[in-house]
């Protein structure tokens, strides 16, 4: 028997024993229970003090638990596993710490399944997550689900793409439009101020992606005139393949092209084939966005002029210690800009760039 149970079965016995002494059946009177209800009243008040002391961190104190649910846009390409290695280093510090920190990784599969991302956060609500670390694969068919978690008490951190919402606590992420105006200054630079370009669009809703978008155009805009821009209207869809059937009628339909720009991985990744089935490769600028080992090799031969290099590493580390902070009461920045660079086969060999081209995912994800 615990002390608890043993006060609760004293404090009946005074009940009864009550009754007794005052010579009236126990059944019929209201004074017994009074008393015992009394008795009661107080061990609960003990009870609640003793738990509010425990919380508060005395000798016998329990250590806060903190499960941060981490939800990538996608679980394919090799951007989203950076992120995932980059949350799991802040788990181990922070564990290091005598933080008692875990981390949840789950996403879609595609990175325009809306409802699958929608399903997982709304899924996490109910399994007593402590916080939630987001890249919403839409600015906004996830503000709902988002608003809905803050509402029940669940901090969410949104990295990589905005939301439009203000109910996330802060936003980890690239300067995206920095990163493409870098892509289109790069590119002016390439086509020495004259010639036609195209650009592929990523997917509607993106925000990471739209942003680029906007700040390739602007800077070709602001700084290049004599550049056209012949094509800036097509999306590349979710997956590599889609993006190479895309590339391959743009690049029929434009056989005079004198550079390209993509907006992430997978649609540089798509171009970059239906260039090589095409026997073009080499023989246009082209920049991606995004490293990707293929992405080095083809720099290498000449077949890419560059790529806009985030630090997805860092931006999985700052989200999941971002999170914890704030659960711990601490305040956070409501933005938090992880950098970003171009890479070119002028400076891909630099101490920078080769530790930003070979973070030590393989070391936090066996």
């Amino acid at each position: 028997m615990t002390s608890r149970d043993a006060a609760v079965l004293a404090a009946l016995r005074l009940g009864a024993r009550a009754g007794y002494l005052l010579g009236v059946r126990q059944s019929r009177t209201g004074l017994v229970w009074s008393l015992a209800l009394s008795a009661l009243i107080g061990l609960s008040a003990c009870r609640g003090s003793s738990k509010s002391a425990d919380t508060a961190g005395g000798s016998g104190s329990s250590k806060p638990h903190y499960q941060i649910a981490v939800i990538p846009k996608g679980t394919t390409h090799s951007f989203w596993s950076t992120i995932h290695a980059g949350a799991v280093k802040a788990e181990r510090e922070l564990q290091a710490q005598g933080i008692d920190a875990h981390v949840v990784w789950k996403g879609p599969l595609r990175e325009d399944d809306r409802e699958q991302q929608i399903q997982v956060v709304e899924g996490f609500q109910s399994q007593g997550i402590s916080a939630i670390v987001l890249a919403p694969l839409d600015a906004r068919a996830l503000v709902r689900p988002v608003e809905e978690a803050t509402r029940a008490g669940i901090p969410v951190v949104i990295f990589d793409s905005a939301l439009e919402s203000k109910a996330a606590i802060s936003y980890v992420a690239t300067d995206n439009v920095k990163g493409g105006k870098l892509a289109g200054e790069h590119m002016g630079k390439l086509l020495n101020g004259k010639g036609k370009v195209l650009m592929l669009r990523y997917q509607e809703g993106s925000a990471s992606t739209e942003a680029r978008e906007q700040g390739f155009l602007e800077a070709l805009k602001a700084g290049y005139p004599g550049i056209t821009v012949i094509s800036s209207d097509q999306h590349a869809g979710p997956t590599r393949d889609t993006a190479k059937r895309v590339a391959e009628n743009l690049l029929n339909r434009y056989p005079d092209l004198q550079g390209i720009f993509c907006v992430n991985e997978s649609s540089a990744a798509g171009m970059l084939l239906a260039l090589q089935d095409l026997g073009r490769a080499g023989k246009v600028a082209f920049l991606g966005f995004d490293a990707h080992p293929v992405f080095l090799e083809a720099m290498a031969k000449g077949e890419m002029s560059g790529f806009v290099l985030q630090n997805p590493f860092e931006m999985g580390y700052l989200a999941v210690k971002t999170a914890v902070q704030h659960l711990q009461g601490q305040k956070v920045p409501p933005v938090i800009d992880t950098g970003v660079q171009i890479v070119t086969p002028e400076n891909v060999k630099t101490p920078e760039m080769a530790q930003l081209l070979d973070p030590p995912v393989a070391q936090y994800l066996k």
